[in-house]
């Protein structure tokens, strides 16, 4: 049964691919944990595109930011020089993300495990950042409305993550790969727990979740990978790999490599999310 928020509960758009994620998922959340040592030395692409969201996001210095979804803390340290005054609170639900995060950033910074979807901070922040997360979670209703809770008055939420349309290719061919034997007994048929929302959905989600102002929209950030498989591996196929018993993964992330061709091109669409809650000043009451 389609639930809330998921793609599945409507036609796809003229034009737009519907792949296995857009069938009824049999989980809502992404993968268990993290290869985080291999993310943190692949995620290159995902830094850059974190610096052009962090020049939307207008900083006096002062401010206190939670950056949710904080994967390794590499865009957290970027936020921070940007808040010689303020705070950064740094939240991700993958136990060896905040592992790491923890070792990478110094103690100013507040790094805590959080589950988005159960986000609750005793102080309301000035602003949300978030970059290449909100894609790992199905039920994008109930996040905005936990973000828009912890932000104060006239606070901002700054994102990207995957869009619709997001590394097509990739999940057509991993699909196609784990169709067959010897993975097809753990991944044939898999839904897989993405969500690549597109914008319009998005802005009305946001809306109905008590922000006073929303502008969202795609954007294609084709990726070259310099080490396919190791990004191959931490970054598109983590999902699936946690579901392949060990002497399985690296034959599967080889066949889906083969198979993409070299050079090999990722093509990436990124959803960007720009939005605004209702007053006009700062309100640092408790937050819900």
């Amino acid at each position: 049964m389609s639930q809330p928020g998921d793609p599945s509960a409507t036609p796809a758009p003229a034009g737009v691919l519907r792949l296995a994620e857009d069938r009824p998922r049999d989980y809502q959340r992404g993968p268990v944990d993290w290869d985080a040592g291999t993310y943190h030395r692949v995620s290159e692409p995902q830094l850059e595109w974190a610096r052009e969201v962090l020049d939307r996001l207008p900083l006096r210095g002062d401010e206190t930011v939670l950056d949710a979804g904080c994967g390794t803390g590499r865009v957290a340290r970027e936020l921070l020089a940007r808040l010689p005054r303020g705070r950064v609170i740094a939240v991700d639900a993958a136990p060896a993300m905040v592992r790491r995060a923890r070792s990478e950033l110094p103690a100013r910074v507040d790094v805590r495990q959080i589950d988005l979807l159960e986000l609750s901070l005793p102080e309301r922040v000035d602003a949300v950042l978030s970059t290449a997360t909100f894609h790992w979670i199905a039920d994008h209703e109930r996040l905005f409305r936990r973000l828009a809770a912890v932000l104060v008055g006239a606070g901002r939420l700054v994102a990207q993550c995957g869009g619709r349309g997001n590394i097509d290719r990739v999940r057509r061919t991993a699909d196609e790969v784990g169709a067959r034997a010897p993975f097809g007994t753990h991944l044939g048929g898999w839904a897989g727990p993405w969500n690549y929302a597109g914008p319009e959905e998005t802005e009305r989600r946001l809306l109905g979740a008590g922000f006073a102002a929303a502008r969202c929209w795609l954007a294609p950030r084709p990726v070259r990978p310099p080490d396919p498989p190791a990004f191959v591996r931490a970054v598109c196929l983590r999902a699936h790999l946690d579901r392949l018993p060990d002497e399985l993964r690296e034959p599967f992330v080889a066949a889906v490599v083969r198979e993409l061709g070299q050079p090999l091109e990722l093509d990436y669409v990124r959803l960007n999310i720009d939005a605004r809650m209702p007053g006009e000043t700062p309100d640092r009451r408790a937050a819900a």
